[in-house]
């Protein structure tokens, strides 16, 4: 894996030339902290690019991770998302910490996990996201369903009450399903499709999806769209922990086609929870 980051103090020679360094398993950026126009900015980062994607080219790892300052530089991070890499981004971690998510947002809320009801979007059936189902339908008074495949989850349905002996509730009204949600979980619901149900206009809606946004002009909620995290061991990342997300270098450490029980089991052993959560310009 390649981690992308600044140069701290980039020598001026360095910064005129653009020049991208290579150290070990880092790729070493000059960036600036102003430019004498944005058509200078841009061509910057398309230079900068460039030299990154010779270093890329070159290696046996398609696997990199960029740095705070280096996601804000849009014209460069745009460009390097069109490669074939795989860029680490904490977007499948986030599936996987909805747990602790909803843990954190109860607590927050200081509402109690017997009194509350979760509400799951969600299409596409698969073990991973049966075996979150029947993780939230353990700890929570009621797990709602919102589906358009009623007839997949009614399997699920009868199989988590035999095993849990607890009851989840599949439906799909438009107008019913989601108008008393206080807490929404969006598995994979596109905005064109959410945007169809009525919604409690003070929902929180954690979307794992991305970049949802709701068109009701009552809509007063949140929309949960990004995360950091804790984790116990605080010296784990001292090196990193200043430039790089700590979702994102935990990411890292998973191979993604793992068990989901293996990486739940990661997750707890080793202490994770929520930091903060982060909807549109709004931290919670």
């Amino acid at each position: 894996m390649y981690y992308i980051c600044e140069d701290d103090k980039p020598k001026y020679w360095l910064e005129k030339l653009n020049i991208v360094k290579l150290q070990g398993n880092r790729i070493i950026l000059p960036i600036k902290e102003k430019y004498k126009s944005k058509e200078k900015k841009i061509k910057t980062e398309q230079e900068l690019y460039k030299k990154t994607k010779k270093i890329i080219d070159k290696a046996n790892s398609k696997k990199v991770i960029l740095s705070k300052k280096v996601q804000n530089l849009k014209t460069y991070v745009n460009n390097i998302q069109s490669l074939e890499l795989d860029i680490v981004n904490g977007k499948w971690l986030f599936f996987m910490v909805i747990p602790e998510v909803l843990e954190y947002i109860i607590q927050k809320e200081k509402i109690k996990k017997q009194d509350t009801d979760i509400h799951i979007l969600i299409n596409d059936v698969n073990d991973n996201t049966i075996k979150l189902i029947k993780i939230v339908s353990k700890t929570y008074k009621n797990v709602y369903i919102v589906t358009k495949h009623i007839e997949k989850f009614k399997r699920i349905e009868e199989q988590i009450l035999e095993e849990n002996g607890t009851i989840i509730m599949i439906m799909n009204n438009k107008k019913k399903s989601l108008a008393k949600a206080k807490i929404i979980v969006n598995i994979d619901f596109p905005q064109e499709l959410i945007n169809q149900y009525i919604i409690y206009e003070q929902a929180i809606i954690v979307d794992c999806y991305g970049n949802i946004t709701i068109n009701k002009k009552r809509f007063n909620g949140l929309i949960i769209q990004n995360y950091d995290i804790n984790i116990k061991d605080k010296n784990k990342y001292y090196l990193e922990n200043e430039k790089y997300f700590t979702k994102e270098l935990y990411e890292a450490e998973f191979y993604k086609k793992q068990p989901y029980e293996n990486v739940r089991e990661k997750i707890q052993k080793d202490g994770i929870n929520i930091s903060k959560l982060f909807g549109v310009n709004q931290t919670y």
